[in-house]
């Protein structure tokens, strides 16, 4: 398909990149180990009071800074997770800009963040790439004010953006409480659906819509309900992340896998076999932590599907959006599914 985009290029964009998307993450528990000991490192005179960190592995950093306002700073980049060399810029500023909305913040400015093959790949799908992010940037009202770029063998794209938030209304995922409902605001399936375009070149208009979707509404919206606990469901699937902020919470939580939904022809595609290496690591790594009952194995990776700019999980009911669970007071597992 990479002729179609007028570059003269033998290949189609997602074959120069050993992975897609989120899926493409370092696993999360090898980056626990790589992080470990490095919280608490406290700089010299700071200008601000550090309010996340990396102690809880929340989506982004906040710091309290005067006026009663808290920055919020963030950096995601991936490889191609699609042909579309724009769709590709605006699904990569998306899922930049979608941690600041799990924090409970609006974006302010983002600066581009580029590795190209530039001796490979033509710099006019540099040009789309980078227009498409600063679309969606322009959509969420955020500044888009220069970047940096390598020469790489490998195309990535992505973005660090800086938000504001009020330090007193954040969602965390170290916040939530036992018996609060858990509420899921996009369907999985982002990474089979990905797994099988990079492997046929078939496109999914329906999940290209779903990716380059903001969360800013289903963020707003939880602010609004008075909810104080959110993460969004990015490359450590569904399990992973609700892992995540149930041990930061230090709660367990219940999954009624009956009611999360899935994007169309998600499930056609788990049972043809496009699940991404992520998927299956993800899994791997929430197994000793959870009861899976009696959920056969495909239903149980597209739980762990490695999502691209997937949706919020908010610790609270949001009108319009599913509800997929609860949280629940600590037991011997901390996920079930049922």
């Amino acid at each position: 398909m990479g002729e179609a985009y007028g570059s003269g290029v033998s290949k189609r964009l997602t074959q120069y990149a050993h992975g897609g998307g989120c899926a493409c993450k370092i696993p999360p528990g090898e980056l626990e180990d790589v992080v470990a000991g490095l919280a608490g490192i406290e700089p010299t005179d700071p200008l601000g009071q550090l309010e996340v960190g990396l102690d809880s592995g929340d989506d982004a950093a906040v710091v309290r800074i005067d006026g009663g306002r808290a920055v919020v700073a963030t950096a995601d980049f991936f490889t191609p997770i699609v042909d579309d060399p724009y769709d590709w810029g605006r699904i990569a500023a998306a899922n930049a800009l979608s941690d600041v909305y799990a924090m409970g913040g609006e974006p302010l400015v983002a600066v581009n963040l580029l590795a190209w093959p530039r001796e490979v790949l033509p710099f006019d799908l540099v040009r789309e790439v980078l227009r498409g992010g600063a679309d969606v940037a322009s959509a969420a009202g955020c500044h888009v004010a220069g970047g940096h770029s390598v020469d790489d063998v490998e195309p990535k794209y992505g973005m660090a953006v800086t938000g504001l938030a009020d330090p007193a209304r954040l969602l965390r995922n170290d916040s939530g409480k036992p018996g609060i409902p858990l509420t899921l605001t996009k369907p999985l399936g982002i990474g089979v659906l990905s797994a099988r375009h990079k492997a046929t070149g078939q496109v999914f208009p329906h999940a290209v819509e779903a990716m380059t979707a903001l969360n800013r509404d289903a963020a707003r919206a939880a602010l609004d309900h008075g909810h104080s606990c959110a993460t969004d469901v990015t490359g450590f699937g569904l399990l992973g992340h609700l892992l995540k902020l149930a041990r930061a919470s230090g709660v367990s939580a219940v999954v009624d896998s009956e009611a999360v939904p899935y994007l169309d022809d998600a499930l056609e595609a788990a049972r043809e076999g496009f699940i991404s290496g992520g998927t299956r690591r993800n899994l791997e790594w929430v197994a000793p932590h959870t009861d899976f009952g009696r959920l056969d194995e495909l239903t149980r990776l597209l739980l762990a599907d490695a999502q691209t700019s997937g949706g919020l999980l908010v610790a609270g009911e949001i009108p319009g959006y599913p509800v997929v669970g609860e949280l629940v007071a600590r037991t011997d597992h901390v996920l079930t599914l049922r």
